[in-house]
Order: C-alpha cells, then sequence, then structure tokens
C-alpha cells in the first residue's frame, strides 16, 4: 500500500509540475527560481549616507568607499596621525610652503586650490603652543638667574604673545588692502595672506630658540651663527611673503616703495599698540619701567 501510495504521489507531482511549467510559459503565473550562490560584489551605496556611489568619494558627504577593516596599521597611520594632525591634509606641506613661496600659496589658496592645505590660523596656533614650550626650554638651557625686572620682562612677553602675535594679522592685512590694490583682493582674502605671513614668523621663531638651546647645550658655533640669523629673519619675512604674491604687478621700484610704505605703517601701528598696553599697566599699577 505505501508503495502504491508513493507511486500515485509521484504521478500526480509530475502532473502538476507539468501544468504549472505550461502556465508560466503562457503568462499566467511566475516562473520561480532557485535561489544561487553568487560572488560577493562590492557595494555601491555609501554605507555613510547610503547615496549611490560610482567613485572613489560620495558625491554627497565625501566619505571613501574603500572601507576597510580597521588594522593596528590602519588605525596608527589614518585614525591617529589623520585624526589629530591631518598629515593628510597638509599640515608639513603647508610648513613648507609658508617658507618657500608663502605669498603664492596664499593665492592658490584663495583661488581655491585648497585640498592640499592645512588650515593656517589653526596650525598658527601649534605653532605658538610649540614656541612656548621651546622658549622654557631656551631660558632653562641658558641657566640665567633672572632679576626681578628682567622677570617681569619675561612675564610680559609671555602674557601678551598672543595679542602681539595675533594683532599681526590684521595689521598686515589692513594694511596691504590698501596699499597692494592690483590684486584686488577683499580683506577676508588678505587675512590669508597675513596669515601665511604668520606662520613664518612662528616658523623663524621656533627655529631661533631650537639653535639658541643647541648652541647653549654644545660647543658648536654653528648654532649661534643659525640663532643670530633666524632673529634678524623674523622680521623680513612679511617682505618675502609680500613681494612673492604680488611681484608680477608691480615693476621692482614700485613693489619697494609700496613694501616701505607697508612697514613704516606697521611699525607706527605697533609703536601706538605696545604704548597703550605700558600706559595700561602703569595705571594698574603695575611696573612698566622697562628697556626694549
Amino acid at each position: 500500500m505505501v508503495g502504491i501510495s508513493l507511486a500515485i504521489y509521484g504521478v500526480l507531482h509530475d502532473i502538476v509540475c507539468r501544468i504549472h511549467c505550461v502556465f508560466a510559459a503562457c503568462g499566467f503565473v511566475q516562473r520561480r527560481l532557485v535561489p544561487t550562490r553568487t560572488k560577493m560584489t562590492k557595494a555601491t551605496d555609501c554605507l555613510n549616507c547610503s547615496e549611490p556611489v560610482e567613485k572613489k568619494f560620495c558625491p554627497n558627504c565625501g566619505q571613501k568607499t574603500d572601507t576597510h577593516r580597521i588594522t593596528i596599521k590602519h588605525f596608527i597611520a589614518h585614525d591617529l596621525l589623520h585624526g589629530v594632525w591631518h598629515v593628510e591634509k597638509g599640515l608639513f606641506f603647508t610648513l613648507k610652503e609658508a617658507i618657500v613661496r608663502p605669498g603664492k600659496a596664499a593665492l592658490w589658496y584663495i583661488e581655491g586650490k585648497r585640498i592640499k592645505y592645512y588650515n593656517v590660523f589653526y596650525l598658527a596656533l601649534l605653532l605658538l603652543a610649540l614656541n612656548a614650550i621651546l622658549m622654557h626650554w631656551s631660558h632653562d638651557a641658558a641657566g640665567v638667574i633672572q632679576t626681578k625686572e628682567k622677570y617681569g620682562i619675561n612675564e610680559l612677553i609671555a602674557s601678551y604673545s598672543k595679542f602681539f602675535l595675533f594683532s599681526i594679522v590684521p595689521l598686515l592685512a589692513l594694511n596691504a588692502l590698501s596699499v597692494f590694490r592690483r590684486w584686488k583682493l577683499n580683506l577676508a582674502e588678505h587675512f590669508i595672506v597675513a596669515g601665511m605671513a604668520l606662520l613664518g614668523i612662528l616658523l623663524m621663531t621656533a627655529c631661533y630658540f631650537v639653535f639658541n638651546i643647541l648652541s647653549e647645550v654644545t660647543d658648536w658655533n654653528i648654532f649661534g651663527f643659525l640663532t643670530m640669523v633666524c632673529f634678524f629673519s623674523v622680521p623680513l619675512v612679511p617682505i618675502w611673503t609680500y613681494s612673492n604674491a604680488f611681484w608680477s604687478k608691480y615693476t621692482i621700484g614700485g613693489l619697494i616703495w609700496r613694501i616701505l610704505v607697508f612697514y613704516l605703517l606697521i611699525f607706527i601701528e605697533m609703536t601706538i599698540i605696545l604704548g597703550a598696553i605700558v600706559l595700561l599697566l602703569s595705571r594698574n599699577g603695575q611696573d612698566a619701567n622697562f628697556v626694549i
């Protein structure tokens, strides 16, 4: 009986399958597809915002399409270095440009070529912190016992160093706006050029402290010479920055007299600012009797 039942079931199942195939061929029912194993393909949607992507970066959010598994190598090389220092966005490249061709780099940044550059003012803050540390080490390396007056001067410089340095940027920008007019840059764009000049000043200052420390802890005269070179290079940084930026728009004579006027304005304004600070400190009862 069991054998007869299985035979009848087989015949009926075969008839039903044939009828289903005929109906599917006529379009009355959908053909049932048997799932097959396929190879894993690369995702075509952004894993961050689900935007369809075809290239290396998402056009909507900018995330890379290559989001491979995180490893120790990837964590150190990308998450730490890129996340903290943004090396891939040009920290060291920006430092190099601030020395080699600061004016042209600033103009390229203004024109929109910005992917290679680190934020100028964030980098200035990092260099300012570095200079504060190097200045402290320089004093320790010198081992000089400071008098009360000299200690007060150093405290004054340390307290107002940020103000002095970052007041340079608006002064440079405002004066350049009135002196270098042929490029027709607006005030915000002149701030970028001035920020690049500030980077050069901070770099030269950092080099000054480094060579000063080395000259104190070693007997090599070359470090003392390099210390003096860096010291006298600091006030020349804006000359290099603005001449590198604007030389193509002016004759040599026209560029020289504009830079002279530019420096004269800076000198007058910084003298007024310094005098105002001294007057303010003297009114507050602090000792402002020092010699520059």
